[in-house]
């Protein structure tokens, strides 16, 4: 602090939501061009580590455990370095997590401010994932490879040439009482902020007018740095922020959306600041100062684990004991969700496309049951079923033998000459059984049925289940859409079980047959027998080994090495460790590249402990990358 000048700098690193690692090599790249510039203390955007955007990531126990990877390599990178770098990560204490700031300082960990104020109103939904300082005891606890102290008490650092500063996070300056107030009654010369505030209309120029006036009520230097280029795009946008104020006045300003990492600097007048405080007689308050007594535990020596805990190889499956009652309260909780949007919309009909595959035969069993709640006609349901290129005889005539039965409204639309000509009209050659000879027939599919439901004045039913979801395994805006999806909380492995439960009740081989059928589009033509050609679980692996990953992946955020570990055990005499590695693989790569197709799903029932709904449980951006999960993957 010569002649109470310090320079202080805010930086906008590009980031990639989800991808710690590189994440880690923007800061470092910027904190090595920050040094070099002779910059004494730097603040980054909130959560900068991992992305502001994660949403339901940030309850993955691999995302967390790579953030705090990425602060011991920190520390290592800066232990020949004088910068102080203010970085933005969540942080688990006590088994809650927090958005946190980390200041850095020549390969020590000075400490860590969790954000106070959690905003969770219009796009925000922080509470969602985060605990606030306030519900923080003091406490001590080993994070980055060494003992922390945290509380909730207003903390002011000071350097070695008595510069005093304070962090507080995003929305803590918008609160009534920021803690910024305290921080600058307690001594702190400079405020810095971590923020991850998105562009509206108007809103740059409030936040601006708000920054100055706290620059001035605290009559410090405010240094602000917000999320830009890299953050999620799905839903919001985040222009890039970076600010230094000086008592009110604005000093230096970053350029606005810009694609390109930067820093903005400024050399603050420390002594200037004392100044107008030792002359402003209001600015008197008294200190506050919490203590937490600490116990430190043995260090345990290294030993070998191994995994003695029985493992359920089919977690979403209701034990045998329990299996007819569980199987009618999930049958109960779909028909009374799809009775209810009958009821809300007055509709006496739906159309529902029937391929004799599992999928449908549980929806037209939900419909049926829900129609005869609500005492309608089973007439008013009308079962579509289409016939294409791969349709077998299996399946038609299950499907048939199936509406007959349930004695509701029977349609058959053969679809080969729409989609022929469809082929003739955006010339494909329809000897070419790729992506687009698939996917126009299950789009076809969906129109017809669309179509069928405007002129029946009905409810189109959705038949794709949770599995499906998870893998992508559904043409968007084919059979990816739909007025009402009742499978959608219900896992492959599951639904075989509930259609054999209901076989019970009807006493049909039709059902039972169905059970037993190989799961498949059927968008590919039959063998040269008639036999069903293209298995899905050929493809995209066993559903029991997805639905099992599905499970511990959403339900409690387990990595892919612990995935893989219980997997062994669970699947030990089923499947080998390669194909285990195999389809966690393709689980962790199809489950991040088909997000998009989940942020846009029809209204459907949640049933389980684990939900897909963009409006539920699972909330995470279309663009957020897998690279920390496939990595791990290609390491098992």
């Amino acid at each position: 602090m010569k002649y109470g000048f310090v320079k202080v700098a805010a930086a906008v690193p590009t980031v990639k939501v989800a991808d710690v690692e590189y994440n880690l090599q923007q800061i470092e790249s910027l904190i090595a061009q920050a040094e070099g510039r002779g910059i004494e203390m730097m603040v980054f955007p909130e959560l900068c580590l991992t992305g502001y955007t994660c949403q339901d990531l940030f309850k993955e126990q691999l995302l967390l455990d790579r953030a705090e990877s990425a602060v011991i390599a920190l520390l290592d990178f800066t232990r020949k370095l004088d910068i102080i770098s203010i970085i933005g990560l969540p942080v688990v204490v006590n088994g809650l997590l927090y958005n946190c700031a980390a200041i850095i300082q020549g390969g020590q960990l000075l400490g860590l401010i969790p954000k106070t104020y959690l905003p969770n109103y219009a796009e925000f939904y922080e509470k969602r994932w985060f605990a606030s300082a306030q519900d923080l005891n003091p406490t001590e606890f080993y994070f980055a490879g060494g003992l922390v102290s945290v509380s909730a008490d207003p903390k002011v650092f000071v350097t070695s040439d008595g510069v005093k500063f304070g962090v507080e996070i995003c929305e803590d300056v918008w609160a009534p009482i920021p803690p910024s107030n305290n921080l600058a009654l307690a001594g702190a010369d400079i405020i810095f902020n971590l923020s991850a505030s998105d562009e509206l209309i108007g809103k740059h120029a409030y936040l601006k007018s708000l920054l100055a006036q706290q620059s001035a009520r605290t009559i410090s230097s405010y240094v602000y740095a917000s999320c830009g280029f890299g953050e999620s795009t799905q839903d919001v946008v985040y222009g890039g922020n970076a600010m230094i104020f000086e008592n009110g006045q604005l000093l230096v300003e970053g350029e606005r959306f810009s694609i390109q990492p930067q820093i903005r600097s400024y050399q603050v007048d420390i002594e200037k600041l004392r100044v107008e405080r030792r002359q402003n007689t209001t600015f008197i308050n008294a200190q506050r100062h919490a203590h937490a007594s600490v116990v430190a535990c043995k260090p345990v020596s290294p030993r070998d684990f191994d995994l003695l805990r029985a493992i359920d190889p089919h977690p979403f499956i209701p034990k045998a004991e329990n299996m007819s009652e569980a199987c009618e309260e999930i049958l109960n909780i779909q028909v009374a969700g799809l009775a209810k949007r009958l009821y809300h919309i007055n509709a006496k009909k739906a159309v529902i496309g029937i391929s004799g595959g599992l999928d449908s035969t549980l929806a037209l069993l939900v419909t049926v049951k829900a129609f005869d709640k609500m005492a309608l006609d089973r007439k008013g349901i009308i079962g579509i079923t289409m016939p294409g290129f791969g349709t077998t005889d299996r399946t038609y005539h299950n499907a048939i033998k199936l509406m007959q039965t349930l004695g509701i409204t029977i349609r058959e639309i053969n679809i080969a000459m729409a989609v022929t000509q469809h082929f003739h009209d955006i010339g494909h050659n329809g000897k070419v059984h790729d992506i687009t000879y698939e996917n126009s027939q299950a789009r076809e599919r969906t129109q017809i049925l669309m179509d069928v439901a405007n002129q029946e004045n009905a409810i189109v039913i959705g038949t794709g289940d949770l599995s499906e979801l998870a893998l992508g395994w559904a043409t968007y805006n084919g059979d990816h859409m739909s007025m009402y999806g009742v499978n959608a909380g219900i896992p492959k492995t599951l639904i075989r079980y509930l259609v054999t439960y209901v076989s019970g009740e009807m006493a049909t081989e039709t059902l039972l047959d169905i059970v037993d059928t190989p799961i498949s589009p059927e968008l590919i033509p039959a063998d040269e027998n008639g036999n069903i050609k293209q298995k899905t679980e050929d493809l995209v692996g066993p559903y029991e080994l997805h639905d099992f990953f599905i499970y511990y992946f959403l339900r409690y955020g387990f990595r892919p090495k612990k995935i893989f570990l219980m997997a062994q055990k669970a699947f030990a005499d089923t499947y080998d460790d390669d194909i285990i590695k195999k389809w966690l693989t393709t689980f962790c790569r199809r489950f991040f590249n088909q997000q998009f197709k989940r942020s846009c799903l029809p209204d459907g029932p949640k049933v389980g402990s684990v939900s897909l709904s963009p409006r539920g449980d699972w909330r995470m951006p279309s663009d957020a990358s897998s690279a920390l999960w496939l990595k791990e993957c290609e390491s098992l």
